[in-house]
């Protein structure tokens, strides 16, 4: 997923991307911002989008910097969250390995780091790191590699949504399926989409000089997986890992 991808999806943002602040049903992303909120402290919205996130860290912090990759995502936060006057907006490519960018006190990534390219990936968790002052913190939430599976488990041995399934794949494309696969990149709408393990989560953050100091699920309706679900089917539901983390 790169800017381009972003781009062309931005006015149809609604539609087309999963909405993880309407789907957190429990709240466990917000209770964790909760706990480190300071209205004297900056906090960065790493690939802000469409500002879905913003109204509840403008009303708990002094400032906001809203950072996204697409400048058509830009214009619609500000948009959206024009009655939010804390609010700094900035197009801001994460993958872009010369990024200079103020550190901040705290900072929130949720569900941005998707792009299937590991380089740019490698890079995006850099820049993580020159996002977030010392002793700051990072909650970063990030698709999880484990949830996926399980899904895909459940739907070939109970071939839930079977007829709503394409018809299979060509050899190429199955093998290109499963190198990807290989990297944790789950192909989403036929784009290959970054899902982590959560011992990878661990190693990748402390790699960039965090300490994890929580990870928990953040868990969904299993309508946000298949377009019938069994009633059968209740938990464990599908997830996403929150990842409280903070700069050594």
């Amino acid at each position: 997923m790169d800017r381009n991808y972003w781009e062309k999806i931005a006015q149809n943002y609604n539609a087309e991307i999963f909405d993880v602040f309407r789907n957190d049903k429990t709240g466990i992303i917000r209770e964790a911002i909760l706990e480190h909120s300071n209205n004297s402290k900056t906090v960065i919205d790493i690939g802000c989008a469409v500002g879905k996130w913003i109204p509840f860290l403008s009303v708990n912090f002094k400032k906001v910097i809203a950072t996204d990759i697409s400048a058509k995502n830009i214009e619609l936060a500000k948009k959206n969250c024009k009655a939010f006057a804390n609010v700094e907006y900035s197009r801001t490519d994460m993958s872009d390995s010369k990024l200079k960018i103020s550190p901040v006190d705290f900072a929130v990534c949720i569900n941005a780091i998707l792009t299937g390219s590991l380089s740019k990936r490698t890079v995006f968790f850099k820049s993580l790191s020159k996002c977030v002052k010392k002793s700051g913190t990072l909650i970063l939430v990030i698709p999880s590699l484990e949830s996926s599976m399980y899904t895909s488990i459940i739907r070939h041995r109970w071939k839930v949504d079977q007829q709503l399934l394409k018809a299979s794949s060509s050899t190429k494309a199955k093998a290109i399926k499963y190198e990807n696969l290989q990297q944790g990149n789950v192909n989403i709408d036929n784009m290959p989409t970054k899902h982590y393990l959560r011992e990878e989560l661990i190693l990748l953050l402390e790699q960039e000089g965090f300490n994890v100091t929580k990870i928990q699920k953040v868990e969904y309706s299993w309508k946000t997986e298949f377009v019938k679900p069994p009633r059968w089917l209740k938990e464990p539901l599908p997830w996403d890992w929150m990842c409280v983390a903070k700069k050594k």
